[in-house]
């Protein structure tokens, strides 16, 4: 999202892009002070990683940790970085919601839509 290559990430943390795409692609773990090291290496903050997560204490949160994972797997793919980079950039309101309803008529998730224009009265 920075537009950061591997290679600069992994020269900035004395690595190489091989090691980085591991880290990426979850071959290999990340640990805590490395995560650190990739905050400070992108000027993000630490809690960026951890945004949107549930909190493992609360009741459900078997359900939901799947469901990030499903998230995340397609966040890291191509068509899914290039998703999360366009759509906050479309106008606000009715072309939004459009586009919603057209991925859910495509997925066959109508009832969600339903339920969207429940709540918008």
């Amino acid at each position: 999202m920075q537009g950061v290559s591997q290679e600069k990430l992994a020269d900035a943390l004395g690595l190489t892009f091989q090691q980085v795409q591991k880290y990426e692609r979850g071959a290999n773990r990340v640990s805590a002070s490395k995560l650190y090291e990739i905050a400070s290496a992108l000027r993000a903050p630490i809690s960026y990683f951890f945004d949107g997560l549930a909190d493992p204490s609360e009741d459900g949160a078997e359900s939901r940790d799947s469901d990030e994972q499903t998230l995340h797997a397609f966040l890291m793919t191509a068509e899914g970085l290039e998703l999360a980079r366009l759509f906050p950039e479309i106008p606000r309101g009715r072309v939004r919601r459009r586009i919603l309803e057209l991925l859910r008529a495509l997925t066959g998730d109508d009832d969600l839509a339903d339920d969207d224009e429940d709540r918008e009265g």
